[in-house]
């Protein structure tokens, strides 16, 4: 199904690679573009738990992509409000980064996801266990997690990243590369 990504070592060529038993092939990479909230509150992260897409059955920041003509600071107020029930003031702009993973998706074979990420604070509204479903709704529910629960196992790579900031005076601007990514079929 899918090799082990490796940077090529030839100098006209900066693209990796996927090396399989059968033939080497370029990835074929979707772009996703998008805003996600940092809320901590008594120790615990307020998560989402995802229903749909590459993070499908794991936990997930409130946020996702912009809407044509939306500022990034609109868009993360309404994705956070439509995911969790929660209004919210924004603190500051706490990094962006870029993750890439396998995932089979129409015609491509990776994805590239690029993300802001925001510190957020509540200013209204209530949890919403049971968020309202419509086309585009990515959230089950949203539900507050202690950090140290989080893991490769149950967290999108932005969870992770947010986990990871938490505990440096800096936000932590790599790149992250998940060569062995598995979508999860099931929540276990």
């Amino acid at each position: 199904m899918y090799g082990r990504i490796k940077k090529s070592n030839d100098a006209l060529s900066s693209h990796s690679v996927i090396e399989s038993s059968e033939k080497k092939m370029e990835p074929n990479y979707d772009r996703a573009f998008g805003v996600y909230g940092i809320c901590m509150r008594d120790d615990k992260l307020l998560v989402i738990r995802k229903n749909r897409g590459p993070y499908i059955h794991r936990f997930d920041l409130p946020g996702g992509q912009l809407e044509h003509g939306e500022t990034l600071t609109d868009a993360m107020k309404r994705e956070f409000s439509e995911e969790t029930g929660f209004e919210i003031t924004i603190i500051s702009q706490a990094g962006t980064t870029d993750f890439q993973y396998p995932c089979k998706w129409k015609e491509f074979t990776h994805v590239h996801h690029i993300a802001v990420f925001y510190h957020v604070d509540i200013a209204g509204g209530e949890l919403l266990s049971n968020p309202v479903q419509f086309e585009g709704q990515d959230s089950l529910e949203a539900l507050w997690i202690a950090p140290q629960d989080l893991n490769i196992d149950n967290a999108s790579p932005l969870v992770l990243k947010a986990v990871e900031s938490l505990s440096l005076l800096s936000w932590p601007y790599e790149s992250q590369i998940y060569d062995e990514w598995e979508l999860k079929t099931s929540e276990r």
